[in-house]
């Protein structure tokens, strides 16, 4: 089916969800598909399932709140087909405007009172900016400039909920789901999206991330180029200099002692003037952005969980013009050809992320589910995938409002026996 053809909005929208409604199982679901991704996309200030109800059907509203309950909440379709059918009619579309380019490693908070929803726990908390009682998703989405999809979409469960039977067995979290760190679920992810044969690209990821180099490591193994935002503490060899102390064992820190390894922000500030350049990029449809960075192979120390035969990477840096020192530090595997001006333009791609999954909770409502089980949550993310999946697919049909400034970086299938030199192997 494709998206594109003819008719108004309205047949467009009826063959989608057509097209939904052959992995939801009964054919008496297509109608409450239809009803709850329209409530999704229709204008109102709550997307969640009373007041959708009420707009969908104001002259049934109690039992239409009722049928979309049950649909959301309790109905047995598979999240993971509806998202597979998403991306088959959605791809397209994206594509239009150029190949995917990357794959965006993101998760998304929601704020929640109590303790009873799924997943609820007192952490980090990115709306708010602050440790608070949330809930905290993670998400894969493919990408290129024009927009991102969420492909992988699952709720973090803490420690304390991953171990409290009876919560779990209120919120119906399914037996085989056990605690998982973020990094954990994200490598899960990449490895599904690779398994999948989606179409590949650079992964990208915020310091949070990052950081973790056992996720590092296991793209690596997979095969994943990344451009990954660091924290500036991290310890690497310079240029010129490398591991000098291979026969000794490691410490009790499992890190080996070697004299050269300096911290990624000291790397930065020994560069010379320069090594600094200007960089223009362009966010999105925001106008142009320019800054200063540097970019320099180094080595990341390794510890138990790097491999000591990892090869050198770009550690690419940003220091804007009237700061005292760098603000953002990045880690990446591109080649070592890489232009920087497509290694700036691929790591500032992450923040479309941010812009989309503002429209997922402001646009479709996202984040306005009320009920507290593990299916209704996964649910009703998946039917606001699919109405944001629709609303993608219109707008890509509007002709760009200009020319893009930049070659986009594509990054082929690699071979299943592909193994990168230097890559961890499997245990």
């Amino acid at each position: 089916m494709d998206l594109d053809q003819g008719g108004d909005c309205e047949a467009r929208f009826g063959k989608y969800v057509a097209g939904l409604g052959s992995v939801i199982g009964h054919a008496d679901r297509t109608r409450q598909l239809r009803d709850y991704c329209t409530g999704l996309i229709l204008p109102g200030e709550r997307k969640s399932v009373e007041p959708m109800a009420a707009r969908t059907a104001p002259a049934r509203a109690s039992a239409q709140h009722q049928s979309l309950l049950h649909f959301v909440a309790d109905a047995t379709w598979s999240d993971e087909d509806v998202l597979a059918k998403v991306r088959e009619l959605v791809l397209p579309a994206i594509e239009r405007s150029g190949p995917i380019e990357a794959w965006i490693i993101d998760d998304t908070s929601f704020p929640k009172q109590g303790k009873h929803s799924v997943g609820v726990h007192h952490q980090y908390c990115g709306q708010l900016g602050k440790q608070a009682n949330c809930q905290v998703a993670v998400s894969l989405s493919i990408a290129n400039r024009s927009a991102s999809l969420p492909v992988a979409y699952r709720l973090y469960l803490s420690q304390e909920w991953a171990k409290d039977r009876v919560r779990r067995n209120k919120a119906g979290v399914p037996k085989e789901v056990k605690f998982k760190t973020k990094s954990q679920i994200a490598l899960e992810q990449i490895r599904w999206a690779c398994k999948a044969g989606l179409p590949r690209g650079v992964g990208l990821m915020d310091a949070a991330y990052g950081r973790d180099s056992q996720l590092r490591a296991g793209m690596t193994e997979l095969g994943v180029p990344y451009v990954v935002s660091i924290v500036p503490t991290i310890l690497m060899w310079a240029p010129g200099s490398g591991p000098r102390r291979m026969d000794k064992p490691m410490n009790n820190t499992g890190r080996r002692d070697e004299p050269d390894l300096i911290s990624a922000k000291k790397v930065a500030l020994g560069l010379p003037k320069q090594a600094w350049r200007t960089v223009t990029w362009r966010e999105g449809s925001a106008e142009k952005l320019s800054s200063r960075f540097a970019h320099v192979r180094v080595r990341v120390g390794y510890n138990k969980l790097i491999p000591e035969t990892s090869s050198p990477e770009w550690l690419l840096i940003e220091w804007p013009e009237g700061e005292a020192e760098p603000t953002r530090y990045w880690l990446s595997t591109l080649p070592e050809t890489i232009d920087i001006q497509q290694l700036v333009d691929m790591a500032k791609l992450r923040w479309r992320i941010e812009r989309d999954y503002q429209e997922l909770k402001q646009e479709v409502g996202l984040g306005h589910y009320e009920g507290r089980g593990w299916r209704g949550f996964h649910h009703h993310a998946t039917l606001c995938i699919a109405a944001y999946g629709f609303l993608i697919a219109e707008q890509a049909m509007i002709p760009p409002s200009g020319p893009r400034s930049v070659t986009p970086l594509q990054v082929p299938a690699l071979p299943d026996d592909y193994r990168p030199r230097g890559s961890a192997r499997a245990a």
